[in-house]
């Protein structure tokens, strides 16, 4: 369950064509130290991959556990679905975001940086999830106390050899 199927460098390092013509059709993120760092709006970089996964033909679902407020501010300028206060690691939140994008999970991907939400999640709802480096160091208290944990849990995937494998 703490293992994810695939991990990148950056969100922005993704081969979302391959991830398309494997079957592909919906992709989650998380927002914060994904997409940009905490409580930060969307920058260029994201409204240009944003785009890009639009042309594409990706339906995408930002979820996260934090306000409205604040996924509202970053969705603001990406325009695509959006889950607030969404419970993760629990798995209603990516069952709904498939419902909400009319993707199931053969072809839907989670994409974020943390292992004990993002991965977590993605693992108790069936679906493929990629984890990526976090944007930024700087991280509130909690999630820093996470991150040590983390740091265990990476280390044993890499000893397994799972992180040389990707599934797409």
């Amino acid at each position: 369950m703490l293992f994810p199927k695939a991990m990148e460098r950056s969100a922005y390092d993704v081969d979302y064509e391959k991830l398309y013509s494997i079957g592909y059709r919906g992709i989650i993120f998380d927002i914060d130290n994904t997409l940009v760092e905490h409580g930060a709006p969307a920058n260029a970089r994201a409204i240009e991959l944003f785009n890009r996964l639009k042309a594409l033909g990706f339906k995408v679902c930002l979820l996260s556990n934090n306000k409205e407020e604040r996924v509202k501010m970053f969705n603001d300028e990406v325009n695509v679905f959006y889950i607030y206060k969404a419970g993760k690691p629990l798995r209603k939140g990516y069952v709904r975001a498939m419902e909400i994008m009319e993707t199931d999970t053969t072809n839907t991907v989670s994409i974020g940086d943390q292992i004990f939400t993002d991965t977590v999640g993605a693992n108790n709802a069936g679906i493929n999830s990629i984890l990526v480096g976090r944007i930024a160091n700087h991280e509130e208290i909690q999630i820093v106390l996470k991150r040590f944990l983390e740091f265990f849990v990476l280390l044993c995937y890499k000893i397994s050899g799972k992180s040389k494998k990707k599934f797409y």
